[in-house]
């Protein structure tokens, strides 16, 4: 699986960047000023195209899912002023974090679970599909008709994931494939489109003989085919239900291009046939040093009988490898290949605009038909024009997300201001509506997560070992019995297995959980997406899936084995003091175990459970997330002075210089310099603290915490 995904991403760097870049932006940006009609008093005009420190901020967050640190700030002020935006855009979209941060909007958008069956596996399929450019449409189709065991089979997990129901994977397919909502249309028609009761059930027939079956010896999890369709016509309780027969699956989404190939399409073609010629030419075998090696090997096992082993070996394992034992177990669907061809068909114009509007509502703020995924002939796009032109540049570079992304980044309209300030809300919701200005968007939750970690210096150590040392102190319970002397067991250790099993409060990122129940807000555990694609050979062992418990249920089994414990023996609490060394060490929330539990850092801005369908992020603001900023753990060490920082020797020793020490904090936090008022307030509080690093701590906290630094500029 891996080398196709590889071989899928050779194909893609050969050719597909070349195919939207030059004046694709400018045919974008074109049609965009075609389409706008200014007010009658002619008075609307796009806001001007913002500069260089804003964009920087801005493609940084997007592409990579965190801020600029100081020295990428200053690498691209050295850069000419003509080509830095496009050259910085061509960076950025290589660098191996643009993977981590698309699969979070894949993972939203397929509502991947890495608690479902074979989630956490899907999730990391997905990232290498990122990473090594498979085209989105060959994704798509075996996400749609891939059958196997959770797990083993990573594309198995998408159908998996909703127990392989075939009424609820025809929605699904329908919404977050083609921005289709049809299943409105599963009890009765469509009651503002033209989707009828039977066009849900002939596309829900395509799933009809899937199954998901699990052995209730092994635990084994798969999806596989029977003979027999589920989905009969009429459905039960309709009118002629008593002579109910099985449904022949239909597609029905009829074609929007015609017969004929359109142009994209015949550039699409011609970019495959490129590559395969690109490709083939580059496949030369092996070589002469090559072969020389292999034989002076042959000869030397031949000389001591270990050839003829090997040989036998190759031989009976070539003749097991044709003895299919799954074939029984995992049966292919044809029904969901023919179902996949269908809504990847590149004249399928739902299929691919549906991602794009889901990619500029992403980079942009808003999408072209909102909600993103509800296309309807009543909820007409706000620029039909500009996105039927970026659908159809999707296809003609082979459905390359970077292409796509690169495309939009390059244009005037993701790059323009916001509308002024003082403007009405009628007038700023024209204005982004027809992309004459952008919308203020908060970062998305893992973004500011990592923004937080970035501008902290919280991905490695900051703090000298010993420098940070800390007293903790822990209540512990110590059971007596019988008068003796009794174990001490301090509850937080019983999470580890140290003692009698009384959960605790999942561990703080970095930190210990004894620091406090409401650091945990903020911890998770990380995905090794390495690990979760690994081939397991024949064996097929299993990946142990990672589960979370809810707040409640730590609680409810806390307290039941709290009952149970203390039915056996007695109790007296006592404190104990000890000494950490506190120098925490934070991951990327790009690999977190998702969703994340509620509560969580990331849930609490917006993340979605990504198990409704149609739930998108939410980016309402809340009490909650103001007290998790000013009072949340990671805020915190963000905002601490670590000797091992740059800023530090600029406010302690000889080389102290606290103006230099303030525009740094700046340029690490809000990406810019800071104004002359702020300056001087800014030397104020550290003038006013108890020595230099503390009063730098605060003016980071006070940064963190401001609008500035939470909304995309």
């Amino acid at each position: 699986m891996t080398r196709a995904l590889c071989t899928a991403g050779v194909l893609c760097f050969l050719g597909a960047f070349a195919a939207t870049t030059g004046a694709g932006e400018h045919d974008l940006d074109r049609l965009i000023a075609e389409a706008h009609q200014p007010g009658a008093d002619g008075a609307l005009q796009p806001m001007p195209v913002v500069g260089d420190a804003v964009f920087l901020r801005r493609v940084y967050v997007d592409l990579i899912g965190r801020i600029p640190t100081a020295d990428e700030v200053r690498e691209f002020g050295t850069w000419p002023a003509g080509d830095r935006r496009a050259k910085l855009i061509d960076q950025l979209l290589q660098d191996e974090r643009f993977a981590d941060r698309w699969t979070i909007f894949y993972s939203d958008m397929l509502r991947l679970r890495s608690q479902a069956a074979g989630g956490a596996a899907l999730i990391a399929y997905v990232h290498e599909a990122l990473k090594n450019g498979l085209p989105y449409d060959e994704m798509c189709r075996r996400l749609i008709y891939s059958n196997g065991k959770a797990g083993k089979v990573p594309e198995a997990g998408f159908i998996l994931g909703d127990d392989a129901d075939p009424l609820a994977m025809a929605s699904i397919t329908s919404q977050v494939f083609l921005g289709v909502r049809i299943g409105c249309a599963q009890c009765h028609d469509h009651p503002f489109d033209v989707w009828t009761r039977r066009d849900f059930y002939d596309l829900a027939a395509f799933f009809g003989k899937t199954r998901r079956f699990e052995s209730q010896l092994t635990r084994v999890i798969y999806a596989t085919e029977t003979s027999q369709t589920s989905i009969l016509w009429p459905p039960e309780g309709a009118p002629g239900s008593d002579a109910r027969k099985p449904l022949e699956p239909r597609f029905p989404f009829p074609g929007t291009t015609g017969d004929a190939d359109p142009e994209f399409v015949k550039r699409r073609e011609a970019l495959r046939a490129e590559r395969q010629t690109a490709l083939a030419a580059a496949d030369t075998g092996p070589t002469l040093d090559d072969l020389l090696d292999s034989s002076s090997e042959k000869v030397a096992k031949a000389t001591t009988g270990e050839l003829i082993k090997e040989q036998a070996t190759a031989e009976a394992k070539s003749e097991i490898r044709k003895i299919d034992v799954q074939k029984g177990l995992y049966q292919p669907s044809e029904l969901r290949e023919q179902l996949a061809v269908a809504v990847t068909d590149p004249r399928n114009l739902y299929f691919s605009r549906a991602l794009v509007n889901r990619v500029w509502k992403t980079l942009v703020g808003r999408g072209f038909v909102e909600p993103v995924d509800d296309f309807r002939q009543d909820n007409a796009a706000a620029l039909p024009a500009a996105l039927d032109y970026l659908a159809g540049e999707f296809v003609a570079c082979d459905y390359d997300l970077r292409s796509l992304v690169r495309l939009i980044v390059n244009s005037e309209a993701y790059q323009r201001g916001h509308a002024p300030a003082d403007s009405s809300e009628a007038v700023r919701v024209e204005m982004e509506t027809n992309l004459l200005a952008t919308p203020v968007r908060r970062m998305q939750s893992e973004a500011l997560y990592d923004s937080i970690v970035t501008a902290g210096h919280l991905f490695e150590p900051k703090h000298s070992p010993g420098r940070n040392v800390k007293t903790i102190r822990t209540t512990m319970l110590v059971p007596v019995k019988g008068g003796g002397e009794g174990t001490a067991i301090r509850p937080n250790d019983l999470a580890k297995g140290k003692g009698a099993a009384m959960p605790a409060m999942a561990l703080g990122a970095g930190g210990d959980p004894a620091e406090g129940a409401g650091y945990a807000l903020e911890a998770a555990i990380e995905l090794d997406f390495t690990a979760l694609l690994k081939d397991q050979g024949d064996d097929e062992v299993e990946i142990d899936e990672m589960r979370a418990m809810s707040q409640e249920e730590l609680e409810a089994q806390r307290m039941m084995q709290m009952r149970m414990a203390r039915s056996s023996l007695n109790y007296e609490e006592q404190v104990l003091e000890r000494q950490v060394d506190d120098n925490p060490v934070f991951s990327t929330a790009m690999r977190m175990q998702s969703p994340a539990p509620e509560g969580h850092f990331l849930r609490v801005f917006g993340q979605p459970n990504r198990s409704d369908l149609g739930d998108l992020r939410d980016d309402a603001a809340s009490m909650r997330q103001a007290l998790m900023m000013l009072n949340g753990r990671v805020t915190h060490e963000a905002s601490r002075v670590g000797d091992l920082e740059p800023v530090h020797a600029l406010l302690v020793g000889r080389s102290a210089n606290l103006d230099e020490a303030i525009q740094l904090v700046y340029l690490e936090i809000l990406t810019r310099a800071p104004s002359k008022e702020e300056l001087t307030d800014a030397k104020e509080i550290l003038n006013s603290s108890p020595n230099p690093t503390d009063g730098m701590a605060d003016l980071r906290w006070i940064l963190l915490n401001c609008n500035e630094f939470r909304f995309l500029p």
